[in-house]
């Protein structure tokens, strides 16, 4: 029997890995001479560096950048071989800027730049970055900056109304962006980056509509006259790395597992072992479980597909074909998320699973 190891992390619990490694604890039990292949699983946002990263037997990288209000942070990055793995909101997230300070104008993606440049720096051609989780509205004028594009202007949000020329830079010729996007808004209009993330931004109407304004002026100064589905992403990161440096954007979860090279395995394995903290409805609306699922039906039509989850509010569906709780008895949701006592309950519920199943 060959079994497939796929499992997001249990956020504030366990990291993937972890939990794949717990799950095939639980596989061995009930199948000792089963054929495992544990793989990390993430979906592109919150926790897919360093996930990525530990699975491919990567390493962190710590750098001293510009934060989204111009102040410095520390953010770390993934590199593995020529590959560097990296979140935007590391250097420029929402979650580094207090509530009170919260303004599109002021904010700047100059430090996912800088990011970008370090990496450069140690030898990496190929980029794979998520751009969830922004505090920022500035067409990537920031970053661009950093990396040594001309705009005869500032950095922050605010200075796209002064955007006078662009004059772009050779030095990524050769590089690689893949883009980790599962945002479909465009760059300007009521679907727009401005409009529709703006508010949650620290945005108010007006700030909304200049902005969306000035972003319109900037994309027609860099000679695109239609916008696609994800330019908006980000405050129109997306559209920065497609336009200025070649990036293509790809839904998170097909991304990562495109980069796991998961389908080799996934082709001729008997089962499939996902899951995440909590599966709900959710889980089926693009989530990594659901990805790893759909490709493994997709490859293998034969294949039994199954989730695991601290919470189970599914009974299966789509490319799932069943679900279960891994908790076992009565326990409070911080029993419940203790280390050790998810590990154990993962590797119990799955060895269950696999004896009903071999």
């Amino acid at each position: 029997m060959k079994i497939v190891v796929a499992i997001d992390s249990f956020k504030g619990s366990l990291t993937s890995l972890e939990a794949g490694r717990a799950a095939e604890t639980g596989i061995k039990c009930a199948a000792p001479t089963a054929d495992v292949k544990v793989y990390p699983l993430a979906d592109g946002g919150e926790g897919t560096c360093r996930t990525l990263t530990e699975g491919l037997g990567g390493e962190m990288k710590s750098v001293e950048v510009t934060g989204a209000l111009g102040n410095k942070v520390r953010a770390e990055f993934g590199r593995i071989g020529d590959l560097a793995v990296m979140e935007m909101a590391a250097a420029a997230g929402l979650n580094l800027v207090p509530e009170n300070l919260r303004n599109p104008l002021n904010t700047t993606t100059f430090g996912v730049g800088e990011m970008i440049l370090r990496a450069l720096d140690d030898g990496c051609k190929n980029f794979i970055v998520g751009i969830g989780g922004s505090a920022t509205n500035d067409c990537g004028l920031g970053m661009l900056t950093a990396l040594g594009f001309s705009f005869g202007t500032g950095i922050f949000g605010r200075d796209l109304a002064g955007v006078q020329k662009i004059e772009p830079t050779d030095k990524f010729r050769g590089c690689s962006f893949k883009i980790a996007c599962d945002v479909k808004n465009p760059l300007t209009g009521a679907n727009g980056c401005s409009a529709i993330y703006g508010p949650q931004k620290g945005a108010t109407p007006e700030i909304v509509a200049q902005m969306d304004g000035w972003i319109k002026n900037f994309a027609e100064l860099a000679g695109e006259k239609i916008s696609v589905a994800g330019d908006g992403a980000a405050g129109g990161l997306g559209f920065a790395f497609r336009k200025f440096l070649n990036g293509k954007l790809i839904p998170g979860v097909e991304l990562i597992l495109d980069v796991l090279k998961i389908s080799e395995d996934l082709r001729d394995a008997d089962v499939l072992i996902t899951g995440e903290g909590s599966v709900d409805a959710q889980t089926l609306q693009g989530k990594a479980p659901a990805g790893v699922a759909e490709l493994a039906k997709r490859l293998n039509p034969k294949i039994k597909t199954v989730a695991i989850g601290g919470g189970v509010k599914i009974g299966g569906g789509g490319d799932i074909d069943a679900t279960f709780s891994i908790l076992r008895e009565p326990m409070t949701l911080s029993e419940a998320m203790e280390k050790s006592v998810a590990e154990k309950n993962i590797s119990a519920t799955v060895e269950q699973i696999i004896r009903l199943i071999n």
